[in-house]
């Protein structure tokens, strides 16, 4: 048997990695154009951030998947004291309050790195309640669903305080998908969807009969959210009309690089499929999407071979989490999901939303080292 290093990498998802790199800085890069030019530095920021990036994957291969196992409560606890902190202590950015500022580096936003910790959390939780209980009772299940109940609970409403909207609904999300592969009875997810569709139908009577009482009852602020949410589909607005105009005339093979005919707002992060598309057309376009595919593909084989039900667990948070960003932002792009912000990962620009999903990849890095560790 031959040995294999611990540093070892599974070679596709790294090749895919270094593309989503490449096209992720020229997609900023060209995006450059249509922003202010006190944001003609976010190319180079972003390629930095790739960078350490890169490092901070290499770190977690280099501690294990165990150690972060071992002390995921206290990367929870860390990620629960940054969210209570944004809201006492963060200046308000855009009328929300979801970043520290850090003089020389930018923003910092803590629920990107929230999620990571969260798919973690729920892991390990998971798998040892499978473990405790190999045949559970409707009591014991109960329990935990309630144990979990608290655990999403705490991060999603201060996340929904600063307000973000977006990224509580990957958290609640990520749950329901781990928690359906989970082995737990069906019964609990359609008590669940219909709790949900009650609240939903409650709300949204509220709001279509009484505005007044609405905005009493739930605050101008969700109320503004709501009605962004549920007026997307007439598909007006100026982003997306310039979005969709400006994807419309790249033709086969695109405008060229650093072509983008039409401004619209948010090229390098909410709207950089359309600036990418603008440029590289239809042929660039099914590229990226075909890497995007694969790269997903690729995770959900590398969670099927893991002999580790944990592993397992945490590859089901971490796809569910990238198939849903990937289908709203390019979805939204082209006005078929409604306009949350929601960033396409690996390829819009974010310092910390790029971090967070290194440290993705390096987990990842590790459980795939495990498949082929010692090879004949």
């Amino acid at each position: 048997m031959k040995k294999i290093s611990k540093y070892k990498v599974d070679r596709g998802l790294f090749i895919t990695l270094i593309l989503f790199a490449i096209i992720s800085v020229a997609t900023v890069y060209s995006a450059q154009s249509l922003l202010p030019s006190y944001m003609h530095d976010l190319a180079i920021r972003q390629a930095i951030w790739y960078i350490v990036g890169f490092i901070i994957a290499y770190f977690i291969m280099f501690i294990g998947n165990e150690y972060i196992y071992r002390n995921i409560w206290v990367l929870y606890g860390l990620g629960v004291a940054s969210l209570v902190a944004l809201l006492l202590f963060a200046e308000p950015i855009n009328d929300a309050r979801c970043w520290f500022s850090i003089p020389g580096i930018g923003t910092i936003q803590p629920s990107e790195f929230m999620k990571i910790i969260l798919i973690i959390t729920l892991g390990t939780m998971i798998h040892n309640f499978n473990t405790n209980y190999t045949d559970p009772t409707v009591e014991e299940e109960f329990q935990f669903l309630i144990k979990v109940g608290i655990v999403v609970a705490i991060p999603s409403l201060l996340t929904f305080l600063q307000p973000d909207t977006g990224v509580v609904l990957i958290y609640l999300l990520i749950t329901a998908i781990m928690l359906f592969i989970s082995g737990i009875r069906y019964r609990w997810f359609l008590i669940a969807i219909g709790i949900l569709l009650a609240f939903v139908g409650i709300v949204l009577a509220i709001y279509f009969i009484n505005t007044d009482l609405f905005i009493d009852i739930f605050g101008t602020s969700f109320f503004l959210r709501v009605d962004r949410l549920l007026d997307w589909s007439n598909k007006s607005g100026f982003q997306l009309e310039n979005g969709l105009s400006a994807i419309g005339s790249a033709g086969l093979f695109g405008n060229g690089f650093n072509q983008t005919p039409l401004y619209f707002p948010e090229p390098q992060t909410d709207f950089v499929f359309a600036t990418f598309a603008s440029n590289f057309g239809f042929i660039g376009s099914v590229f990226l999407l075909s890497l995007i595919a694969f790269f997903d593909i690729r995770l959900i084989f590398i969670a099927i071979r893991s002999s580790s039900n944990v592993n397992k667990y945490v590859i089901a948070g971490i796809v569910g989490m990238l198939i849903y960003q990937q289908l709203q932002n390019i979805g939204m792009t082209f006005g078929l999901m409604p306009i949350t912000g929601i960033t396409l990962p690996f390829i819009s620009y974010g310092g910390s939303s790029l971090l967070s999903y290194m440290i993705m990849a390096g987990i990842f890095f590790n459980i795939s080292n495990e498949q082929m560790r010692y090879a004949n």
